[in-house]
């Protein structure tokens, strides 16, 4: 650093660069900031997913759940401060199923989840003993699961549900926010504080004795700086080589469509809720023979994989279906222009009625669906990249997958906390680039991939 106030540029104006300035600016008083994108802050991924968070993660050590409670609880904080200007709520994710086995799984499994630090885990079999979902506003003290092992308990709260749910598991320190208003928030808030924005891209680094020198943007100027953070998303794999760095990461293709439910099957006071039973979809006959002649058509007679998931958007005036579901992962090195399967909607719908039988008054209907989406960028097991590179006064903060929202502010503090010189979490080793070095960290995330903790 050239002075006890260096010259940083942030890469990136996505939730995680608005965030890790947020905490450089304003909570560790940093002056000279300065972020850069080619794109309107908040336009490439940060807009575009279900705005949902959960403290609910699997192991094999309490990393995430550490991580991500932190992160809610600096969430939790904001809108208590703010007089919950951005919508947080406290709904849950509510797993449903119509497979008995599945209970004796989601009960292990809770289990040891909860013995990480998500909170209580508590079975019902009668409504009394099973607190309903919160909508008016969020409990910050609402934890854990709910195992729910009499199915009349959730189809009379829920009468749009199918009737052959056998019970569900309903994870509490979970729901969504209007995080585009929360990320313009801090936008503001940092511009306020003297932070600059400038609508530019990086072109290239100048790197003198393994030190930041100076960036050339693709507008042709050139800032001399001291500390250059990587928060670009999926462009984190181009970005990398800038700086001559083979990053682990790539990046995996996840859309959603919301769609006007004007047939009322769904309720605006509804958690988020998943289907976690693999399933066929629901063709006429017709469209079966014309699937069955067509080898590239032929998949969509195959069983697909758990995870169909909705929220509802809006009030019961004005109600949307976001429908959300990766049923298979595509995975590139490189962002690339983005392109969807021309039935996913349908594909959507009809899966999602397995849950919601009233949506079939939708099939065929899915051109009056919006659909968008973006990249996740990924490690191999999961993990995101928080903290310094091997080159002095470079950072990063990425590969927070499809978490970026929830993990959006406990990023932030942590790598503002690397540049600042401030505590480190006991979490830190476990998203610093180094990891994959370290022997003993191999041998725990050696049996998790890159769909660890994925809905």
């Amino acid at each position: 650093m050239s002075n006890s106030s260096p010259k940083i540029v942030i890469c990136g104006a996505g939730m995680a660069g608005l965030s890790a300035a947020y905490h450089l600016v304003v909570k560790q008083k940093q002056k000279n900031v300065t972020i850069i994108d080619e794109l309107n802050p908040l336009s490439l991924t940060s807009d575009k997913g279900t705005q949902a968070y959960r403290n609910w993660w699997p192991g094999p050590d309490d990393t995430m759940v550490k991580f991500i409670n932190r992160s809610i609880d600096l969430i939790d904080e904001l809108a208590l401060e703010n007089n919950n200007f951005f919508n947080l709520n406290r709904r849950g994710y509510l797993f449903l199923t119509a497979e008995q086995t599945h209970l004796a799984q989601w009960k292990k499994s809770a289990l040891e989840i909860s013995k990480l630090g998500t909170g209580d885990f508590r079975e019902h079999t009668q409504e009394n003993s099973y607190l309903s979902t919160i909508t008016s506003s969020f409990d910050k003290n609402l934890t854990g699961a709910d195992l729910i092992l009499n199915p009349e308990i959730i189809t009379k709260k829920y009468p749009f549900l199918t009737k052959n749910i056998v019970g569900g598991l309903h994870v509490r320190r979970a729901g969504w926010m209007e995080s585009v208003k929360l990320g313009h928030w801090l936008k503001d808030e940092v511009i306020k504080a003297g932070t600059k924005i400038l609508l530019d891209k990086l072109e290239s680094v100048k790197i003198i004795n393994n030190s930041i020198s100076s960036i050339k943007l693709s507008s042709g100027k050139v800032l001399d700086i001291d500390i250059l953070v990587l928060a670009v998303g999926p462009h984190l794999k181009a970005t990398g080589r800038l700086l001559g760095l083979d990053l682990p990461v790539f990046n995996e293709l996840h859309g959603k469509i919301t769609l006007s439910d004007t047939a009322n099957t769904f309720s605006s006071e509804a958690p988020l809720m998943i289907w976690d039973d693999p399933l066929y979809l629901p063709w006429e006959k017709d469209q079966i023979d014309l699937f069955n002649k067509d080898a590239s058509t032929q998949r969509l007679l195959e069983k697909f994989p758990t995870g169909v998931h909705l929220r509802p958007k809006g009030d019961k005036n004005n109600l949307e279906l976001m429908i959300i579901w990766t049923y298979e992962h595509k995975t590139q090195d490189e962002f690339s222009p983005i392109s969807f399967d021309p039935y996913y909607k349908e594909i959507l719908i009809r899966g999602l009625s397995k849950m919601i039988p009233k949506l079939s008054s939708y099939f065929g209907k899915s051109d009056k669906a919006y659909l968008d989406g973006g990249y996740y960028c990924k490690t191999p097991e999961n993990r995101p990249l928080i903290g310094p590179l091997p080159i002095n006064g470079a950072y990063i903060i990425g590969a927070l997958s499809g978490y970026g929202i929830m993990a959006s502010q406990a990023a932030g503090e942590l790598l503002a906390a690397h540049i600042a010189g401030s505590k480190l979490p006991d979490y830190t080793s476990n998203f610093l680039l180094e990891r994959y070095k370290d022997a003993n960290y191999q041998t725990l995330v050696q049996n998790i991939n890159s769909l660890a903790g994925q809905l």
